[in-house]
């Protein structure tokens, strides 16, 4: 059978569904990997299932995001996930080694695998050929027990690229001009998949900043062919023979086409607080900057910073900002070092950050209140960089250290001449921050080490047939994440323990949130368009479902957040008639009569002596999953038993 790349893979993954858009398909998972942030909830419940060993071909726990040790629950929390990875087989990249999305990338993608990752932007392993998605860690942990993943089954919008990019626009400016034409909720339910003449012309390592911040468009995943690029990439990496060609055929058939012609692409950028509000950066340049943030797993590749390293060369950043850089990986590190590149940051004035995600999640270097940030990141949302009245600019590695020479927001080829460098044609290679897992026989004498921040993971009872409660907040368009479950140096060391990262929950909406809705024994969350989109972290359905929140009644859902949501019990609605969601306001009292999840769902506003229809995308599993409670307790009745 022809197909296109997409169909190809999942076609081999598929255990039980068809192939049909929009149906639900279960795949078999052969790789997961973890990060620290959300890595530590999925390990606790997988410990729950009950399973000795991963089942998976490839797990891999990786230490990225909470590396600021401010006291002991950081440390505490990286020693329990070694224990973790020692004990049940996975593999563990120690603090320091890299951001899991670079070092994933360089030494573990395979083409024509599937990965899920606890962390949404796992699809940049996608540059490799990989079906990789972003998924809550409970997922994560399902799917290292043994159990397939389901997701509905995706259209194919087929991305034809033609041309080669010119001086001073790069992959970043790709992907940047798919978000304008799509925004961030434009790729709901489709693969964006990437063809044609162009690709040639673009490495892995901008492959992978394609794939990675394509998560911002919603999208399940992006994916690029496995060719000649892919097998020159993974021979340099060592790794030759685990590559394979995978490509669409002639006569492949996208649901959709989006062509971009690579030529005709300038230097862009995306303004506060949207990565989907693009625009040229000639036409907002000149802004005086206050810093400049280079790195995150979207542009922090050994070929993004020599960019930056020889622009800098024999040059010193305006003295009106500062510049940070942060390298995606060790062997990044090391190559710059041993080419002499890493002098070239130094002398200009870098401040030279940790490997690791560091800004990008608010862990350190916000900036100056009221501060313009350029960042080479794929998140400016408010408040994300730590600095709620910051205005944070996403855009290119060649965008960014103009700015940083200049003081203002420029446009790169006003620099001149662009900077001529060397790839290596062998990478460094050195694994000494990788453990390998032990042998079955070791692991089952290891101990697990928890810390005193590790608390039990609350237990949820089956649902009742008609939920009651309040509406405790009532939300626009476009909730975050991070507006639900901030991230950052205070909250993100509190990821495992529940009670206590609870008291967060939406405090950038209503600081009294937490504290009304335990006092009222939860309630509803009423919410607009795109609830839930950005990052993948699970606690912003968790901690609610701590608080007693029953239901998210929205316009529509981001889809990880809208599988979170059913993991742990909270039942996520819909209007059926959008212009309903203006007969409810905070503080009217609901009742909302669920049943069986099968049947037609009505929402009585007793307050208001109102009924409205309400309707969902449940599968029959689903529904099943949300009426014991959530995924843990259905997985350990029909599963682990």
């Amino acid at each position: 059978m022809s197909g296109t790349i997409t169909e190809k893979i999942l076609r081999q993954h598929i255990v039980e569904g068809k192939a049909v858009v929009g149906e639900e398909v279960a795949l078999k998972i052969d790789h997961t990997l973890t990060q620290d942030a959300t890595g530590t909830m999925a390990y606790l419940q997988f410990e729950a299932i009950g399973i000795d060993r991963v089942k998976t071909e490839l797990s891999i726990s990786f230490v990225d995001h909470n590396v600021l040790q401010t006291d002991s629950k950081n440390a505490d929390d990286h020693r329990y996930l070694q224990s973790v990875a020692q004990k049940y087989g996975l593999y563990f990249s120690r603090p320091g080694n890299g951001i899991c999305h670079q070092v994933y990338l360089e030494r573990f993608s395979c083409p024509g695998k599937t990965l899920i990752g606890s962390d949404s932007h796992t699809p940049t392993a996608g540059a490799i050929g990989s079906f990789a998605i972003g998924a809550g860690g409970l997922d994560v942990a399902a799917a290292m027990a043994g159990e397939p993943f389901r997701i509905k089954y995706p259209a194919v919008v087929g991305v034809k690229l033609t041309g080669r990019l010119s001086d001073w626009v790069s992959a970043k400016d790709v992907i940047l001009e798919v978000l304008r034409r799509i925004n961030v909720d434009g790729g709901f339910g489709k693969v964006l998949e990437y063809f044609g003449p162009g690709l040639k012309n673009l490495t892995v390592p901008d492959r992978a900043t394609i794939t990675n911040m394509g998560t911002e468009t919603g999208c399940t995943t992006s994916i690029f062919p496995s060719d000649e690029v892919t097998q020159k990439f993974l021979k340099a990496q060592g790794r030759g023979e685990q590559w394979q060609e995978i490509m669409p055929d002639e006569d492949a058939r996208y649901d959709e086409i989006m062509e971009i012609n690579l030529s005709e692409l300038e230097p862009l950028v995306a303004l506060p607080h949207s990565p989907g509000r693009v625009k040229p950066v000639r036409e907002v340049a000149g802004l005086k900057v206050n810093q400049v943030a280079i790195g995150s797993c979207t542009n922090s590749s050994l070929r993004d910073l020599k960019v930056v390293a020889h622009a800098l060369k024999d040059k010193t950043v305006s003295p009106n900002l500062h510049l940070t850089v942060s390298a995606g990986s060790r062997q990044v590190v090391e190559h710059l070092i041993d080419s002499g590149e890493m002098k070239y940051l130094i002398r200009a004035g870098a401040r030279i950050l940790e490997n690791t995600c560091g800004p990008c999640i608010g862990m350190g270097s916000a900036p100056c209140s009221s501060g313009v940030s350029v960042r080479t990141f794929n998140r400016n949302f408010e408040g994300r960089s730590g600095t709620k009245d910051a205005q944070v600019f996403l855009a290119s590695p060649e965008v960014a250290v103009a700015s940083a020479l200049t003081g203002t927001l420029s446009d790169p080829r006003e620099l001149g001449d662009y900077p001529k460098f060397e790839m290596p044609d062998q990478f460094l290679i050195n694994d000494n921050m990788i453990i390998e897992p032990l042998p079955f026989e070791d692991a089952k004498n290891s101990k697990v080490v928890y810390g005193p921040n590790i608390k039990p993971l609350p237990t949820f009872s089956p649902l009742a047939d008609v939920l009651k409660g309040e509406v405790l907040v009532k939300l626009g368009d476009n909730i975050t994440t991070d507006h639900i479950m901030p991230a950052g140096a205070k909250v993100l060391p509190l990821r495992s323990n529940i009670p206590e990262i609870s008291k967060y929950v939406l405090k950038a909406v209503d600081k009294n949130f937490s504290k009304n809705a335990l006092e009222k024994n939860g309630g509803f969350i009423i919410a607009g368009e795109n609830y839930g989109q950005g990052s993948s972290r699970e606690h912003a359905a968790l901690a609610p479902k701590y608080l007693g929140i029953k239901a998210v009644i929205g316009k529509s859902f981001a889809r990880i957040h809208l599988a979170n949501l059913i993991n742990f019990g909270i039942v996520p609605l819909t209007f059926e008639n959008p212009g309903d969601y203006d007969m409810i306001e905070t503080g009217d009292f609901l009742e909302v009569g669920i049943g069986d999840l099968q049947g037609e769902v009505f929402l009585n506003n007793i307050t208001k002596g109102t009924k409205i229809k309400l309707v969902h995308t449940l599968s029959p599993l689903d529904a099943k999953i949300l009426k014991v409670g959530g995924k843990l307790p259905w997985i350990k009745k029909n599963v682990a038993n």
